[in-house]
């Protein structure tokens, strides 16, 4: 019988070569509603979190709760799904720039978050921190702001690992009601 070579086999000979694993170069993933933040690529004048709280709430600014002080939003970028950041009302670039009432509801506004996350996604673990600066790696250098992510044992897999992507299991509308709910009904 006539040794027949599999068309996905690399011919390469090289171990540990997944993108060659195929017979090709690359592999592809789709994400189709990526193509609405490619086509806007003329971003907003303004701080982006003073512009989301002056506008409505719903899934098109991403606002999901709003105290006295501060409000929760989800991150349009997310690193996994239910990604939060908590933000206070006042435009200061530090936390040491807020006066003691706005912390504290910051801090109150992030645990109920944790426990929200908890209830709507089984959340196992939490990374929660801020950026200030920009040597610190701040997205938003003169709004400060507290990350909430959610995380589960074995979330970092082969994608993010070898491939360097992300894979969102949910829309951010579908997100955005989930923990909308979770808000809602005061879980």
């Amino acid at each position: 019988m006539e040794n027949i070579r599999s068309p996905h086999r690399s011919n390469h000979g090289q171990r540990g070569n997944f993108l060659l694993k195929f017979g090709h170069r690359m592999n592809h993933l789709w994400s189709p509603w990526r193509m609405e933040y490619i086509e806007k690529h003329n971003k907003e004048a303004g701080c982006i979190f003073c512009i989301a709280q002056s506008r409505e709430d719903g899934p098109e600014n991403l606002v999901v709760f709003r105290g006295r002080l501060a409000y929760v939003i989800l991150n349009r970028y997310p690193y996994t799904s239910g990604h939060v950041m908590v933000v206070p009302f006042a435009h200061k670039p530090s936390l040491e720039d807020l006066d003691a009432e706005i912390r504290r509801e910051i801090m109150e506004l992030t645990s109920h978050c944790m426990v929200i996350l908890k209830n709507v996604y089984k959340v196992q673990g939490f990374n929660v921190g801020a950026n200030i600066g920009a040597a610190a790696g701040a997205g938003v250098l003169d709004h400060v702001h507290i990350h909430v992510v959610p995380r589960w044992s074995g979330d970092t897999n082969f994608m993010s690992t070898l491939g360097s992507t992300r894979v969102l299991p949910e829309s951010l509308e579908d997100t955005y009601g989930r923990i909308r709910d979770g808000f809602q009904r005061g879980i």
